[in-house]
């Protein structure tokens, strides 16, 4: 009883506290860190066309991983951002945003309007309707090794790699991973997993 009444008693040791001014700047020191970081893993997109539709619409921000493609290869059916061939010379030489359709290697095919790989019919639920306009006539592209195959979900009314063809690796930025603006469509970005 007298030792816990002594225990009780006895004062606490002091925290060394380097003072107010070190801990805000140690504060700000992490923010700046976790900014940077954030910033050098990740690249905000704005969507500003409807070749997207209904998955995605105009005026939403999503956030894009530059990771994700450090680590692995881009999958079918991921959602990415690129930077179109053939745009390089123009002053406005906006980013894409594309499903991924076709893989190094393969054959993307279009017939009656239906996407075919390999021979083999893409079943694509996303889409909200056929393609119907010239974009969508029978033709056939081969994806070289290091390349991928861009279509957007808006089938008639997109620019895609069935204006521009395969796009190379190196100009993948990353692939969209959450929608954060507004804030009604906040969400994680959900990749269609096509059967194989």
């Amino acid at each position: 009883m007298v030792n816990a009444e002594a225990a009780a008693l006895k004062p606490r040791p002091h925290l060394h506290r380097g003072g107010l001014v070190r801990e805000i700047v140690e504060t700000i020191l992490l923010i700046l860190l976790v900014y940077t970081l954030v910033n050098l893993a990740t690249v905000r997109f704005y969507i500003e066309g409807p070749s997207m539709q209904p998955n995605f619409r105009v005026d939403q921000y999503l956030l894009v991983s530059r990771l994700h493609y450090l680590f692995g290869d881009p999958q079918r059916g991921d959602i990415v951002v690129f930077d179109a061939p053939g745009d390089d010379q123009q002053a406005d030489d906006p980013l894409l945003i594309k499903r991924l359709i076709g893989m190094p290697g393969e054959t993307v095919m279009i017939r009656d309007g239906q996407v075919y790989v390999d021979g083999n019919p893409l079943d694509e639920p996303y889409l909200k309707e056929l393609c119907t306009t010239s974009s969508c006539q029978d033709r056939t592209w081969e994806v070289p090794e290091g390349s991928y195959f861009f279509m957007g979900d808006n089938r008639n009314n997109s620019r895609d790699s069935r204006a521009f063809g395969p796009v190379s690796h190196d100009r993948i930025i990353g692939e969209a991973v959450v929608r954060y603006w507004p804030p009604e469509d906040w969400g994680i970005v959900v990749r269609y997993l096509f059967p194989e």
